[in-house]
């Protein structure tokens, strides 16, 4: 009896440790996020590409895709800047836990990813899909942005609470799973990705 309560215990001291690391995170990225515009260019961005893909016009649909040119620059542009001051901050704020277990970063850092390195990820794989140095179709293009948009919202979601949390909202906002972002993106923004959260 002794033992499940001592397991209850540590179970409820666990999940309150997780809860204060999720709001210190949560407020970090808050705070670096309140100068920028990211989130009103995303879903400027993802309604358009949502319209132009259920376009049966070919015409319409590059309509459509050729009036988002400025706010596809500015969310790049906007997110290279993120990237850049994310990265002035130190090491240990910085660090999410690929587990939701509290210190485990103190026994192992390869249990957790640094979301500085993360963001310029996504920040060098939207500016890869913005610039379109592979000479894709704007379509393709379109699906490629989105994917790079969405696993980088994962990303954020995941720093802030947990990867099982992130996938779940983007499956609830956007009704596409994680494996389905991370095969739209682009070949070299997936290989660096994993070898972040994998490695």
């Amino acid at each position: 009896m002794e033992f499940i309560s001592l397991l209850f215990i540590l179970a409820i001291g666990i999940h309150w440790l997780n809860g204060l690391g999720q709001r210190k995170r949560t407020a970090l990225l808050a705070e670096q996020l309140r100068p920028y515009q990211i989130e009103k260019h995303m879903e400027q961005l993802t309604g358009a590409y949502m319209r132009a893909l259920g376009e049966a016009q070919p015409e319409r649909q590059q309509q459509i895709l050729g009036l988002q040119a400025q706010a596809e620059q500015q969310l790049s542009a906007e997110f290279q800047n993120l990237a850049r001051e994310f990265a002035k901050l130190p090491a240990p704020v910085t660090r999410a836990f690929k587990y939701a277990v509290p210190f485990i970063d103190q026994l192992s850092t390869k249990a957790t990813f640094d979301m500085r390195r993360m963001l310029e990820v996504h920040a060098q794989g939207i500016e890869r899909a913005v610039a379109n140095v592979q000479g894709v179709s704007l379509k393709e293009r379109a699906f490629r942005l989105m994917g790079e948009m969405f696993l980088m919202q994962h990303s954020c979601h995941w720093f802030c609470k947990s990867k099982t949390i992130a996938s779940a909202r983007m499956v609830a906002q956007h009704q596409t799973r994680y494996e389905q972002a991370l095969e739209a993106v682009s070949p070299e923004t997936r290989q660096a990705y994993l070898a972040l959260v994998q490695g």
